[in-house]
C-alpha cells in the first residue's frame, strides 16, 4: 500500500479526499449537539478560542521542527508545514497509522530520510504526552491524584527523553518493524529535545484559553478557572492519544475533559465546552492544512532554500547525527 502511495499521486489525492471525507463525516454525525453547543456562547468567545488552538498548534509544528532538524533533517517553515498539516488530517481516518504513513510520504518528496521521519514523529508524540501529563498534573492535582497511573507515566517519558535510552528504544522499534534501524550512536542532542519540551510546554499552555473563553460564556468563574481550562484539555488529550483504536480520540477525549471540569461546571455545561473544543481543533486542522498546502507550494515556486536533497549523510548513517 505504501509503494503504491508512493508512486500515485492519485492515490495520495483520494487518501485526502478520504480523510477530509471521514473529518465531515464526524461533524456531520454530531451536527445537532454541535450547533446547540455553538450557539450558547458569543461570537467573540468562539473567535478567541479558534485563535488560541491556531496559535498552540503552531508552536507544536514548531517543536517538531526542532526534533527533525536536531535528527539531521532541518526543513524550511513552508515545507515542514506542508508535511506536518497535511499529513496530520491522516489522523481521522480510522487506524493509527495514516497520519505517519501520509507524513513520511511526504517528508520522502524533501529526501528526508522515512526512518528519521518515523523517529521524528514518534519522538513528537512522546514529548507531548510527557508534557500534557506534566501540565495536568501541575494545575488539576485533584483530579489527578485520580488518576495516579497516568501521573506514573511521567517519569518512565522523562527517562526515555534521555538521548542514549531514545536512540536503543527508536532503534528497538525499527527492528520490530523489520526497518532498518537509525543508527549507534546519539540520535539527537540533549538541546533539541529541550527546545522541543520548552515549545510543546509553552504550546499546552497557549491552549488554554480556547477552553477558558467557552467556560466562562457558560458561566464559570474563578481565580484558577485559566489553570483549569490548560490542564483539562492537556489531560483530556492524554487520555484520547493513549485510546489508540478512536479516530483522533473522538468521545475518550470529551469524556476525560468534562469529568476534569467538574470542579468548575456541571455536565451539561461541560460538555458544551468539550464540544466547543473539538470543533474548534477540527476547523484549526482543516485550516493550517490548507495554509500549509499553500505555503508549500509558494515556498517550493519561491525556490526556499532546504536541505530537499542529496543522499543522507554518512555520518548519519553512523549515528552521529
Amino acid at each position: 500500500m505504501l509503494s503504491r502511495l508512493r508512486s500515485s499521486r492519485l492515490l495520495r489525492v483520494l487518501l485526502a479526499l478520504v480523510a477530509v471525507g471521514f473529518l465531515g463525516y464526524g461533524l456531520a454525525r454530531n451536527r445537532d449537539e454541535t450547533v446547540a453547543a455553538i450557539s450558547q456562547l458569543s461570537w467573540w468567545s468562539l473567535a478567541g478560542s479558534y485563535l488560541s488552538v491556531m496559535a498552540g498548534i503552531g508552536l507544536m509544528v514548531l517543536a517538531w521542527r526542532a526534533l527533525l532538524a536536531g535528527m539531521g533533517s532541518p526543513l524550511p517553515l513552508g515545507t515542514t508545514a506542508r508535511i506536518f498539516f497535511i499529513g496530520q488530517l491522516g489522523k481521522y481516518v480510522p487506524g493509527s497509522v495514516w497520519a505517519y504513513a501520509a507524513m513520511i510520504e511526504l517528508g520522502r518528496d524533501h529526501r528526508v530520510p522515512p526512518r528519521r521521519m518515523f523517529g521524528s514523529i514518534t519522538l513528537s508524540v512522546l514529548v507531548s504526552l510527557g508534557c500534557a501529563l506534566v501540565v495536568a498534573a501541575v494545575t488539576l492535582r485533584e483530579t489527578m491524584t485520580q488518576a495516579w497511573y497516568l501521573l506514573a507515566l511521567i517519569p518512565v517519558i522523562a527517562v526515555c527523553l534521555h538521548p542514549g535510552v531514545l536512540t536503543f528504544g527508536l532503534n528497538l522499534a525499527m527492528r520490530i518493524a523489520r526497518q532498518e534501524p537509525l543508527g549507534q550512536g546519539r540520535l539527537l542532542s540533549g538541546r533539541a529535545v529541550l527546545t522541543a519540551v520548552a515549545l510543546t510546554v509553552t504550546g499546552w499552555l497557549t491552549y488554554g484559553p480556547h477552553l477558558l473563553l467557552p467556560m466562562a460564556d457558560l458561566g464559570a468563574s474563578g481565580d484558577s478557572l485559566y489553570l483549569v481550562a490548560t490542564g483539562a484539555y492537556a489531560l483530556a488529550w492524554a487520555t484520547g492519544i493513549l485510546t489508540v483504536v478512536v479516530p483522533a480520540g473522538i468521545g475518550v477525549r470529551e469524556g476525560a475533559m468534562v469529568l476534569a471540569l467538574a470542579p468548575v461546571l456541571d455536565s451539561p455545561r461541560a460538555l458544551v465546552a468539550a464540544v466547543v473544543s473539538r470543533v474548534m481543533f477540527t476547523l484549526a486542522d482543516v485550516s493550517w492544512a490548507g495554509i500549509g498546502f499553500l505555503w508549500g507550494r509558494v515556498s517550493g515556486a519561491a525556490g526556499e532554500p532546504g536541505r530537499q536533497a542529496g543522499p543522507e549523510p554518512v555520518a548519519t548513517r553512523e549515528g552521529t547525527a
